[in-house]
């Protein structure tokens, strides 16, 4: 039974089947529409900490899925559950391919950029300072992308670039 189907609250239920609807009413394939309920099993599964469940879903909707722009969104939400695992170099694989099919994601060039400056805090504690510098620097470059995209966003990355002078100018938005 698709997990879509055992959902027990309310709004699950509702975009269930408000989605159910769409997907009967708008002229796609069926590979596409069988795409998509993988990846809303996905989501789901994602939701409820079922992260090798959603990961398995995932997988099914790549297999199936044509269209670039719902790729990468599917990449990065593999992509979270990696880097929320702690798996961050591959979560960061991830992200960078959702980037090559979507360059206009700033929520995947934002996790990159988290997730290099959590590697230059980590290198920074190790005492490696030109590295830590290096993926400060790194991290920079990624949130600039996310900031020029939605200028309204990451305002706590947009202070971090002005306090360490990563900035070329003083306001995004």
């Amino acid at each position: 039974m698709p997990r879509t189907q055992r959902n027990d609250n309310f709004i699950d239920k509702s975009f269930t089947v408000m989605a159910d609807i769409l997907l009967r009413i708008l002229p796609t394939s069926q590979k596409a529409k069988e795409a998509f309920a993988y990846y809303r099993d996905g989501m789901s599964a994602q939701a409820e900490g079922e992260y090798a469940e959603a990961l398995q879903n995932y997988e099914e909707a790549l297999k199936l899925e044509e269209n670039a722009n719902d790729r990468s969104y599917i990449l990065y939400n593999i992509g979270l559950i990696h880097t929320s695992n702690g798996e961050h170099e591959r979560g960061l694989e991830y992200y960078h391919q959702a980037i090559e099919l979507n360059p206009q994601m700033p929520q995947a060039l934002n996790n990159i950029a988290v997730v290099y400056h959590y590697q230059g805090e980590r290198a920074k504690e190790e005492g490696q300072i030109e590295e830590a510098e290096a993926l400060f620097d790194k991290a920079a470059e990624f949130w600039k992308q996310a900031i020029r995209i939605a200028p309204n966003n990451y305002i706590e990355a947009q202070n971090w670039l002005k306090i360490t002078g990563r900035s070329e100018i003083d306001v995004f938005f």
